[in-house]
Formats: C-alpha cells, sequence, structure tokens
C-alpha cells in the first residue's frame, strides 16, 4: 500500500503529521510494502481556497490512502472518485499514524466531517 501523509517538514517517519492536505509543503510517500518513503514539494501550494487540486498536489504519485488532520469537501471527493481514501491523522508521527491506520485505528474523512476553511484541526 502507498500512502501519503501531508508534512510541513521532512524528518522522514519522525515527522509529524500536517492539519491540512491543501498548504501541507511537502507529501511524504510511504510504502509498507518496501518500506521506503519518497519526499515530494506540494505542486498546488498556492491555490485558491477551495480550488485544490490534490493529483497535481502530489505530483501525480499513485497512493492508496491519504493520512490527514483535515481535508477540504472538495479534495476529499476528487481523491475518493479516484478510489483514494482518506483518513484523519493523530497529531503524531508518520510512523505512528501508519501504525495506526494498519490497525484500523483511523477514522476516514467523508464529506460531512470535511474543512471549511484552512485552519481545520
Amino acid at each position: 500500500m502507498r500512502i501519503c501523509i501531508p508534512v510541513s517538514e521532512n524528518k522522514g517517519l519522525e515527522s509529524i503529521a500536517y492539519n491540512h492536505f491543501g498548504s501541507a509543503p511537502f507529501f511524504l510517500i510511504y510504502d509498507s510494502e518496501d518500506k521506503q518513503v519518497k519526499t515530494i514539494e506540494n505542486e498546488d501550494m498556492n491555490h485558491a481556497h477551495g480550488m485544490c487540486q490534490p493529483l497535481k498536489a502530489i505530483g501525480g504519485e499513485a497512493v492508496d490512502a491519504i493520512l490527514v488532520g483535515g481535508i477540504g469537501a472538495g479534495a476529499l471527493n476528487k481523491l475518493n472518485n479516484q478510489g483514494i481514501k482518506v483518513y484523519r491523522v493523530e497529531n503524531d508521527t508518520v510512523l505512528k499514524n501508519v501504525e495506526l491506520l494498519n490497525n484500523n485505528k483511523l477514522a476516514e474523512f467523508s464529506v460531512n466531517n470535511s474543512c471549511n476553511h484552512h485552519d481545520c484541526h
């Protein structure tokens, strides 16, 4: 499984998961099969509010899941339409949140619990 986690700074698996998808400076792509981590810069950082292009933001990387503190309904719908599930993280490291996902302990976002502003927590 390829998991994308937005972060504010790259500290590998010790990075803290970011609180909002669209405004994250970086994304870590963690491959749970080979345990490799790839870092990419947000390619859609300066989008207008509500106009996030999540696939552009992650540089077209193929991922199965996104782990994040918050995400807008538009971005969530675009990701879900591509078969990508989005889960709400704990305010902890990437590694801890991947472990929580693997143990089915992260809640999946729905449009009803998505963000409606850029300061979502």
